[in-house]
């Protein structure tokens, strides 16, 4: 074993065993008619927690009791600093406080979801590696465009983010990261293997168990080929051949050479303690680990409508057509005035 990847084994051993104090100690876990840990149904991962670290928390992963009592609990969603929401109800509450909120499942709230670095922080960057985070503004870069929300321009649909052109939802995965709405999986399980369906644009993940080995690395998907065991009560998926034509994390790289390994332990009856890890060498100098829990939702998944073909896309260029097409007359009107 290389010693890169020893350092991810001794960090996950020391995260889950720091880890199992806080399961329920009388819990213990349903088993299905395999004999397999039952993680069934459908789970919200929902949080107000960032997913780096604000600063002035240092290496510390969780806030104290009276620091989460006035207000830093609401955290602006996603990286960087938290901020605490000009009001807690009517139109100016964040849209995300009326969906599950699982910042603190366990008594205690988390500074960040990521864990490594000790930092909370995304690691630093290979030389070369920028970030593209796309957003409503048109977003510098070139194609493919491999972020999923905004984009480059208005030229065509491959100027378009993944989520426009209903390809990747903003929060589909893997991994899953809270996002503002839509933060919905479901599990479904036979005997050899798990199928992990989010909300967003509907995408199912089969995992397969029964020592499958990886595809071969010219077989690529847009959400990677997953393999899967059971390590006691843990789901451990590993998932690589990603296809490229995503993001690595967080607006940095390409998904092409990432691995990424996640951990489903259900640690109560409505709770799951979700654990990502992500090691792409050619994006970060060192891997990452977020942790973040899911809870347990009584209803079903509904679809999110998301299809090739809808107007949204169509629409939006027409209006691009449209706005060049002004753009012109006003400068020919302009010509002639003069």
């Amino acid at each position: 074993m290389s010693p890169h990847y020893l350092r991810i084994f001794l960090f996950c051993f020391f995260v889950w065993s720091g880890q199992k104090p806080y399961l329920a100690e009388s819990y213990s876990v349903p088993k299905t008619e395999w004999g397999q840990p039952d993680l069934q149904g459908v789970w919200n991962f929902s949080s107000t927690v960032p997913m780096q670290r604000p600063s002035q928390f240092g290496d510390r992963q969780f806030l104290t009791q009276e620091e989460a009592k006035n207000g830093f609990l609401h955290f602006e969603l996603g990286a960087g600093a938290g901020i605490v929401p000009p009001n807690s109800t009517g139109i100016e509450s964040y849209y995300n406080d009326i969906r599950v909120d699982n910042s603190d499942v366990d008594g205690r709230v988390r500074t960040s979801h990521i864990i490594y670095p000790l930092n909370g922080q995304i690691p630093p960057l290979v030389k070369g590696i920028e970030r593209r985070p796309g957003g409503v503004v048109p977003a510098a870069g070139k194609r493919p465009v491999r972020f999923v929300v905004g984009g480059i321009g208005r030229d065509g649909p491959e100027d378009r983010g993944l989520s426009e052109r209903c390809i990747v939802g903003f929060n589909q995965g893997p991994p899953f990261t809270p996002s503002l709405y839509n933060n919905h999986v479901q599990i479904v399980q036979n005997k050899d293997h798990v199928v992990i369906m989010t909300e967003m644009i509907h995408d199912a993940r089969i995992v397969k168990f029964k020592d499958v080995s990886p595809l071969n690395a010219s077989l690529v998907f847009w959400s990677g080929d997953s393999v899967g065991k059971w390590e006691e009560d843990t789901l451990v998926v590993t998932t690589q051949n990603f296809n490229g034509l995503t993001q690595s994390f967080d607006g940095f790289g390409s998904s092409k050479n990432r691995l990424l390994i996640e951990r489903f332990t259900r640690v109560g009856p409505h709770t799951i303690n979700y654990e990502f890890i992500i090691d792409d060498p050619l994006t970060f100098t060192d891997s990452l680990t977020a942790v973040i829990p899911m809870s347990k939702v009584s209803a079903q998944l509904y679809e999110y409508a998301c299809h090739e073909g809808n107007y949204g896309m169509e629409n939006m260029l027409r209006a691009a057509r449209r706005r060049e097409i002004n753009s012109v007359s006003d400068t020919v009107a302009e010509i002639f005035r003069r």
